[in-house]
């Protein structure tokens, strides 16, 4: 299971004095910024609704979609060949891509489910399949192995859920514990959140220019610190702050829920003294509590004005509109002008996102006020969900 956090609960322990220090000073900054960038101006708060509206609309035809497409797979289980397939697939591998695996009407179906989650999220009509099927627990895979008939049922985003709707091969529904596992197998159907972020995060990019915001392709930033990119302004190479190693903290959550991909929004000021966003992907992060060493180039300082800059940790869990988070993202950071001195923007993109998207997805995983390029050491998020190791790296041109 990928990392989940829960927006209440912050869980991890900062142990050692110095590290308490860097944290306590990162909340200073946040309260000290509170009043950076308010959410004031009649343009940005009829974006704030919109964007709140619209992240509803997406998180109902998305959920729909999703229990389309599980009570059609859990009919499709009374065709005895279809069932012995999809059930090797499923003991063989953690994720099956449901839809290419299908034929026939279930195909079709599937297909159109797909098409409207990807319209949903604000995706093209070239990202492909979404929907995929796994296995809802280690625990049940000797039942399913033994030939008990497994349930199907679609995956939630809400941490808090209670109970979750699972469906026979007769399309009878089920009510189940989502905190705890069954002993029944129950396949659960969800979106491909890696293959959506890769696409999503393309679109946010393509999204923040438009309304006016500067950002660099994803590709450009999310890099290892051996394949990192050229800068054109630079003559023999340029400044980065490199993550050697991070690590996001526990939370217990329903067994149904759905996978979460990381990905960080850095932000500052650019060359031209504009606010930038640089949307960058974190795939390596699989599991809570694990210490990972990705070698990832985080900011790219060549990119910034000023030596310092901002970075927001979300997970995507299914339900974000790109385009969206774009919107109101830029209805907000367009507020904030260079005042010839560095205003740190983490509360100012917090702000953008409307109260009603903390109850599901995109999820605020935690956030580092200021970073500066000098920066060699370990830091904890303002939120206490996680800490990086970081240090400065220079990117040497050919």
């Amino acid at each position: 299971m990928r990392p989940r956090h829960g927006r209440r609960r912050g869980t991890l322990t900062v142990t050692a004095a110095t590290l308490v220090t860097l944290c306590a000073a990162q909340t200073l900054t946040a309260a000290a910024s509170a009043s950076a960038a308010p959410v004031t101006d009649r343009a940005t708060v009829s974006a704030h609704a919109h964007s709140a509206t619209a992240h509803s609309a997406t998180a109902s035809a998305v959920t729909a979609a999703q229990d389309r497409a599980a009570r059609d797979i859990a009919r499709s289980l009374g065709d005895g060949a279809w069932s012995t397939r999809l059930r090797t697939d499923a003991l063989k591998s953690s994720e099956v891509s449901v839809t290419e695996r299908a034929s026939g009407q279930l195909k079709s179906r599937l297909t159109a489910a797909d098409q409207d989650i990807a319209k949903a999220k604000g995706l093209g009509t070239k990202t492909g399949p979404l929907l995929r099927l796994r296995l809802g627990d280690r625990s049940m895979r000797s039942a399913l192995s033994a030939g008990t008939a497994p349930w199907v049922a679609a995956a939630v985003s809400d941490d808090d859920v209670t109970s979750v709707t699972a469906y026979d091969s007769q399309g009878r529904a089920h009510r189940l514990d989502a905190r705890k596992a069954p002993t029944r197998p129950v396949y659960v159907v969800d979106v491909d959140s890696s293959k959506a972020l890769a696409a999503g995060l393309d679109v946010l990019r393509e999204e923040l220019v438009k309304e006016g915001v500067r950002s660099a392709a994803p590709s450009t930033v999310n890099t290892t610190a051996s394949a990192a990119p050229k800068a054109a302004a630079a003559t023999d190479g340029y400044w980065t702050t490199k993550i050697t190693a991070v690590e996001l903290s526990d939370d217990e959550e329903p067994w149904i829920k759905g996978a979460a991909e990381i990905y960080t929004l850095v932000s500052g000021f650019g060359q031209d003294g504009k606010v930038r966003v640089d949307p960058v992907d974190m795939p390596y992060l699989d599991y809570e509590g694990t210490v990972y060493r990705p070698n990832q180039i985080l900011v790219n300082w060549s990119n910034y004005k000023y030596n310092l800059a901002d970075a927001v940790m979300m997970e995507e869990d299914g339900s974000t509109n790109y385009r969206d988070l774009a919107k109101a993202i830029a209805a907000v950071l367009l507020t904030v002008t260079d005042q010839g001195t560095y205003i740190p923007l983490v509360n100012a993109i917090l702000d953008a996102i409307p109260n009603d998207w903390w109850t599901d997805d995109p999820d605020y995983v935690d956030s580092w006020y200021t970073l500066a390029q000098n920066n060699n050491g370990t830091y904890y998020g303002a939120r206490g969900n996680g800490w990086m190791t970081v240090e400065p790296y220079f990117v040497q041109q050919f």
